[in-house]
């Protein structure tokens, strides 16, 4: 049968999956990378590590299957991150990702509705814009000397193929394009201090960039040259393999980020999502954003569980009530994203009493991060108009029973969890195969398998009680944030 190879190059490591015609994983491999983080609030990565990672995870299951039958390669990735390369295709500085802070003065300067409205991009810490702001105040020689800007997609088609060129879904998230036309916008290049000649050339989700050159297909272990098709971001290609393509299902990635995504017909902007290039010409992908959610428990179990494992944390999470006996979490670790969008915003956790234990954060931060889904999904439906009525769930967080329970419980919706295999991957799996066939990808109603969560109702009762408590502590704080953050940096 025909085989593709899908590589998702995420926050942490180059994942490289085989596929047939079926769908079927012949083969798999995963290397991983780090991330420095140099300064508070700064997360930065080598961008020849993506390369590297990526090189070697294919080589490997290339290796496992029979090579000649492999017809094209596709490429998803974390979005918004980008690096500044010399015209050799060095870097010039370590790649600044999506999660990355140091732009809070240049999102509160520089953004505005006219930036939301042409771009589809709230103010916000994820999007390049800022950030390439950033640098051309404080590293001007780094971006004026850039021969090229790019995001991971275009990094790693420029190592495959020798073009320097990207998918217009990767590149619409850094902020740049004009999300009607898909092309770069002069306006925000302008903004961003970014000159267009330095970004790469765009092309449209599911068609070829180009054959792999000799150098690469024999660093991959491959016969001979194979087409490269224009992938997608992560989030995008995940709801491609979920179903998510069409009206009123939504994909949920309770990854590192939490993510929720939405299919819309055409273009709308509003505070209640993001809006991403979709993967079929004319359509979009609504999202909603919280960048602090397993980065959350990982945090806690790093922090403050001792000896204990994770299993050991959360059975005895489980084992509290809905609540966490009087602790509720505001889970802003790394700025408050949908709906505020308020790049200040921090974590804050109320309620303590000396009854209190690690496995009671635990909880609470779970809680948390569920109570802030809920208020994506009522601000998402209202601007929309549109109900939500099936929620698919992948990641790391949605292994968690208890925590898919709670979201659940919080939401008051039914969750399927299918976050067998990397769900990504499968997505670009699925655009490699559909440029293979001649066809366009997405648009079908899927039903993927995946396990069924339903609401306990008594749950649904007291989360429904706290939800109101939830929903008045960033209010609050608001000010108290600001004060905070003209402190840490001297007023």
């Amino acid at each position: 049968m025909r085989l593709v190879v899908a590589v998702d190059c995420s926050t942490t490591a180059a994942k490289a999956v085989v596929t047939d015609e079926a769908g079927q994983v012949r083969a798999h491999a995963s290397r991983p990378f780090t991330t420095q983080q140099p300064h508070p609030a700064w997360h930065e990565q080598d961008a020849v590590d993506w390369w590297t990672a990526t090189r070697d995870a294919v080589a490997d299951v290339v290796a496992r299957v029979d090579a000649t039958a492999v017809g094209a390669i596709c490429l998803t990735h974390q979005r918004e991150t980008f690096v500044c390369l010399d015209a050799a295709g060095e870097p010039l500085r370590p790649a600044i990702l999506w999660l990355d802070g140091r732009a809070h003065t240049e999102i509160a300067e520089l953004g505005s509705a006219r930036v939301h409205e042409l771009s589809g991009k709230p103010p916000d810490t994820t999007p390049a814009i800022y950030k390439l702001a950033w640098l051309a105040r404080h590293e001007p020689t780094v971006l004026g000397e850039a021969a090229h800007v790019v995001d991971v997609h275009g990094y790693l088609a420029w190592r495959l193929t020798g073009r320097w060129a990207t998918s217009t879904a990767s590149a619409d998230t850094l902020g740049l394009l004009d999300a009607r036309t898909l092309e770069w916008a002069p306006e925000l290049c302008a903004v961003a201090g970014v000159r267009p000649e330095q970004l790469p050339a765009l092309v449209p989700v599911g068609a070829e960039i180009g054959p792999l050159t000799a150098e690469a297909t024999a660093a991959l272990g491959l016969p001979g040259p194979v087409p490269l098709v224009a992938g997608t971001g992560d989030g995008q290609a995940a709801g491609l393999a979920l179903g998510a393509t069409v009206p009123g299902v939504a994909y949920l990635n309770l990854g590192t980020s939490m993510v929720l995504g939405v299919h819309a017909d055409g273009y709308v902007w509003d505070p209640a999502f993001r809006t991403l290039a979709g993967v079929r010409p004319g359509e979009y992908t609504l999202e909603t954003v919280l960048n602090a959610a397993a980065y959350l428990t990982d945090w806690a179990l790093r922090r403050f569980g001792g000896d204990a494992s994770r299993e050991d944390l959360e059975a005895a999470a489980a084992a509290l009530p809905p609540g966490a006996e009087g602790l509720l979490t505001l889970p802003y670790w790394n700025a408050a994203q949908t709906p505020h969008w308020d790049p200040l915003a921090r974590g804050a956790v109320v309620g303590w009493h000396g009854r209190h234990t690690p496995a009671h954060l635990y909880r609470s931060l779970m809680e948390g991060v569920a109570f802030e889904l809920r208020l994506h999904l009522e601000r998402l439906e209202a601007a929309t108009g549109r109900r939500v009525a099936h929620v698919r769930a992948v990641g790391g967080g949605a292994r968690s029973a208890l925590w898919v329970q709670v979201v659940s419980d919080v939401t008051g919706r039914p969750v399927r969890v299918c976050s067998a295999g990397e769900v990504s991957a499968a997505g670009a799996a699925m655009l490699a195969q559909a440029f293979l066939a001649g066809r366009a990808a997405g648009g079908v109603a899927l039903d993927p398998p995946g396990r069924d969560v339903v609401p306990d109702p008594g749950s649904t009762t007291a989360y429904d009680a706290l939800y109101a408590a939830y929903a008045g502590l960033y209010p609050a704080l608001r000010a108290t944030f600001a004060a905070l953050a003209r402190s840490a940096s001297g007023g």
